[in-house]
């Protein structure tokens, strides 16, 4: 009988060493020590940002504050205090809130009839709220004024009922409605896309109103969007020149925006007198957006407070 071949002996098992697995925020710190990001390191991106904003935002800035620096106090103050300087900051500033305004409510409407129902001619639609940002202003400018001339196509039924669009400062807010719209709808239509209806429908199952489920779920999840839109469309109504003048009527303490008068005062080589005018505006503006931004940002710090770590 043949012997049976002796087995080789078995190794001992080892014992498997549970992997040593660094905690969330610990494995995360080494990872930006050893730098594992697509950009460079933080000081090299820091200085291309600091670099890229001073030479496109900073430095044409500054020079509007170095020719104002050129005039006498008196003639500063007189130039920014004048009476037609003063209706032109008016004008600006009030109709580019009072359009930010309609924006907010229109936009969240125009949103979320985009977003909520599925209707023919939808893509139609959502394609018509980018075009202010397609169409050249000159060019929305002279269709606003066409059709709301007193022979146009509105203007000729709103007349007899005493409401004059064209060439007045209605004309304003009517130009910085229709280029201001598009920020609120984009700015608003991914807040609604993201928003879960289940929690609408158990709201309603519970017994609450369209509009307590409006007020109570939906509202608090589109302040801060809707607040960034109109900060937006503030900002562009402020600067908005191209879509105004040819429905403003440009009449000196009337219907004349700041813009215009920078123009004016630009074509009479006062270059000092457009820079003290372009810099109290711009104070100004800036004062109001900070201001905007503030309320934004403390309104979703209270109906959306920071969980505890």
């Amino acid at each position: 009988m043949e012997s049976v071949e002796a087995m080789p002996p078995i190794p001992p098992v080892q014992p498997i060493q549970p992997e040593l697995r660094l905690p969330l925020p610990l494995a995360r710190g080494r990872g930006r020590r050893r730098g594992n990001h697509v950009l460079p390191g933080f000081g090299l991106a820091m200085g291309f940002t600091l670099l890229y904003l001073s030479l496109i935002v900073l430095l044409p800035l500054s020079t509007v504050l170095l020719k104002s620096l050129t005039l006498t106090w008196s003639a500063f103050w007189a130039t920014v205090t004048a009476p037609r300087t003063l209706a032109a900051y008016r004008l600006s500033l009030l109709a580019a809130l009072g359009a930010a305004v309609l924006n907010v409510v229109f936009g969240i409407v125009v949103a979320w009839v985009l977003e909520r129902y599925r209707f023919p001619g939808r893509r139609l639609v959502d394609a018509l709220v980018d075009l202010p940002f397609a169409l050249p202003t000159a060019v929305a400018g002279i269709a606003l004024a066409s059709i709301y001339s007193p022979n146009g196509w509105l203007g000729q039924w709103l007349e007899p009922l005493g409401i004059h669009v064209a060439y007045t400062p209605l004309g304003v807010v009517v130009a910085l409605t229709f280029i201001g719209l598009p920020f609120v709808v984009r700015t608003v239509q991914p807040v609604l896309a993201d928003l879960d209806t289940e929690v609408e429908e158990a709201a309603a199952s519970l017994g609450a109103t369209r509009a307590t489920t409006f007020r109570r779920i939906i509202f608090p999840e589109l302040v801060p969007a809707a607040a960034t839109g109109f900060v937006l469309a503030f900002a562009r109504g402020l600067g908005e020149y191209g879509s105004v003048i040819f429905i403003a009527g440009n009449m000196p303490m009337r219907s004349e925006i700041t813009p215009l008068l920078l123009m004016i005062k630009l074509e009479q080589y006062d270059y000092p007198g457009a820079t003290a005018i372009a810099l109290v505006f711009l104070t100004l503006s800036f004062g109001l957006l900070l201001l905007v931004n503030l309320l934004a940002w403390r309104r979703s710090r209270f109906l959306r407070p920071q969980e505890n770590d």
